[in-house]
């Protein structure tokens, strides 16, 4: 057993490692998404496969003997949209990189001001935004705006005489960027039936991308934010805040708490 340990390289140590992050980093991307589900069902597959071999099934063996050879092929497939955002995840594009804590908490507040206000008047919208992931591939036409984030623009573009209305408004480096862009839908047969075209494109966004999608309803006014290919509905304009304050200002909430532990 000491010979095993004595003949361990530094460069086995760092061999490990990477592999050790690489699974780590693949499990942080497919949390609370589907592919735990799908990953669980090849897991039952390789199971009754073990089984089907201890058991001498051959007719069961042969069969899966020939799927899990092609099992390579399977995942792509099967997981296609996982792997793009992983490889997606190299280059990565920090929401609000540059900015300060003010301007971050600044642009949030608008945010939750122009959907609030939107809902009370039920005006629908959609509100993409692009965290560290790049979605300018997914995006399909839309008007350039390039402007900082304020509560009245915001209103101003989804207003129904507004000829850019239609179509999702784009957030990216904690600016509006672009407007009327049309998202791919979700195809997802698990959908309720009461979500309309602007629920399931924001779910159909989250599902190819790390970005967060926020949704107005035009026929309640119930505000929704979509995010990793789910939804949460009906929030108020407390819980709106608390939920982007989570999904996009991670180093302050990680700075908070290393606050008070004492470590800053």
């Amino acid at each position: 057993m000491l010979d095993v340990f004595t003949n361990i390289r530094l460069l086995d140590i760092l061999d490990i490692s990477i592999v050790a992050f690489i699974i780590y980093r693949i499990i942080l991307l497919i949390k609370g998404t589907r592919a735990v589900q799908m990953l669980l069902g090849l897991a039952v597959i390789l199971a009754v496969y073990m089984a089907s071999r201890v058991g001498d099934l051959h007719t069961l063996n042969w069969f899966l003997s020939n799927f899990l050879s092609s099992i390579i092929l399977v995942i792509v497939v099967i997981f296609q949209n996982d792997i793009r955002r992983a490889l997606m995840h190299v280059g990565r594009n920090p929401f609000l990189g540059g900015m300060t804590s003010r301007e971050e908490s600044q642009v949030i507040d608008e945010l939750v001001k122009a959907c609030v206000a939107l809902g009370n008047r039920k005006i629908g919208a959609l509100i993409a935004i692009e965290r560290e992931t790049g979605i300018n591939d997914i995006l399909e036409s839309g008007t350039p705006v390039d402007a900082r984030v304020s509560c009245e623009l915001i209103r101003s573009i989804f207003m129904p005489s507004s000829p850019i209305h239609d179509g999702a408004l784009v957030l990216q480096q904690g600016r509006l960027t672009l407007a009327g862009c049309f998202l791919p839908l979700s195809q997802g047969r698990d959908l309720t039936k009461d979500l309309g075209t602007r629920h399931r494109a924001a779910i159909g966004l989250t599902e190819l991308a790390d970005a967060i999608a926020i949704i107005v309803s035009e026929e309640t006014g119930k505000i929704s934010v979509a995010v990793n290919g789910g939804i949460t509905r009906n929030l108020d304009a407390s819980s709106l805040k608390k939920v982007l304050g989570r999904l996009l200002e991670p180093r302050k909430v990680k700075l908070n708490k290393k606050k008070k532990k004492g470590l800053v």
